[in-house]
């Protein structure tokens, strides 16, 4: 081995030593702000996982700055494979209990993060603050049976559909943006008032509520069956199910102060746990 191939081994290896050294802190940082403050990783499986990069990256790093026997290597080798085997089987332990759904914005900018309890059906929303590091924000409303599916309809708008623990179907949406620049809060029914159409769907908002046509059949519901989260979508109930969730999509503008028609489109999504995909509307005039 040459000299520069030496001096490049020994620089990768304080690289990983550090590395793991950060690692170390960053787990140490962890423990002490959610026993303080109850911040939490926004995927419990996260713990277990630096876990193990700290561990792969302390071990090879030792590998490349000292020079150790073969008895020695085999040691490190066997310490290292029964640390990864045993975070792993508490992973799997720990999700068994708490169940962990995770989803990624398409824009890489938001994380919606659920955690439910498998023994008592109850779901946590959990909303990130600190990149990985995330607080509960609220209870979902209904005790699941563990069953979830995530769409996201715009980069600022994830609808999590859901089965209750007495099969109905439920929807919840996490919002991450504003589609009138933060000032106030503005109403999403309001806004879209009017006719939406697409090849396959038609919706219209009116003062007396929405309805949706869709293969000549027509669903209506009044105002106090229509649930807003943030200020992005709504959710149109039946009989205490989802029906429906109507999202402002990114190109749809608020102007309250204009007598303009609405500008942009507007995303409509059934809610049923088979794999659908939302239609997207635009406006077709005053109803």
């Amino acid at each position: 081995m040459t000299k520069r191939q030496d001096k490049r081994i020994k620089i990768i290896g304080w690289l990983l030593f550090f590395l793991a050294i950060g690692f170390f802190c960053l787990q140490m940082g962890y423990l002490f702000i959610h026993q303080r403050f109850q911040v939490e990783y926004i995927d419990d499986r996260i713990f277990y996982m630096i876990n193990i990069i700290c561990v792969l990256c302390l071990s090879l790093g030792i590998l490349f700055l000292l020079t150790l026997t073969k008895k020695w290597k085999l040691a490190v080798a066997s310490i290292v494979i029964l640390f990864i085997i045993m975070n792993g089987v508490l992973l799997v332990i720990g999700n068994s209990k708490i169940k962990n759904v995770t989803s990624i914005s398409p824009d890489f900018k938001h994380v919606l993060a659920i955690k439910q309890n498998t023994k008592t059906g109850e779901a946590v929303y959990y909303r990130n603050y600190y990149g990985i590091l995330a607080l509960p924000k609220e209870t979902l409303p209904y005790k699941t049976d563990g069953e979830f599916k995530v769409e996201w309809l715009a980069n600022d708008v994830a609808v999590v559909t859901y089965k209750a623990t007495d099969k109905t179907i439920h929807q919840f949406i996490g919002t991450y943006g504003d589609r009138g620049g933060g000032l106030s809060y503005y109403y999403v029914g309001a806004e879209i008032q009017g006719a939406w159409k697409s090849e396959d769907i038609e919706l219209i908002s009116s003062p007396d509520g929405i309805s949706v046509t869709q293969n000549g059949q027509t669903e209506t519901f009044d105002w106090d069956q229509i649930v807003q989260f943030g200020t992005l979508a709504i959710v149109l109930t039946e009989n205490n199910q989802a029906k429906w969730t109507i999202s402002l999509n990114e190109d749809f503008t608020i102007d309250s102060s204009s007598a303009t028609s609405p500008s942009g489109g507007i995303s409509v999504y059934r809610a049923t746990m088979d794999e659908n995909k939302p239609f997207v509307l635009t406006y077709d005039g005053a109803n």
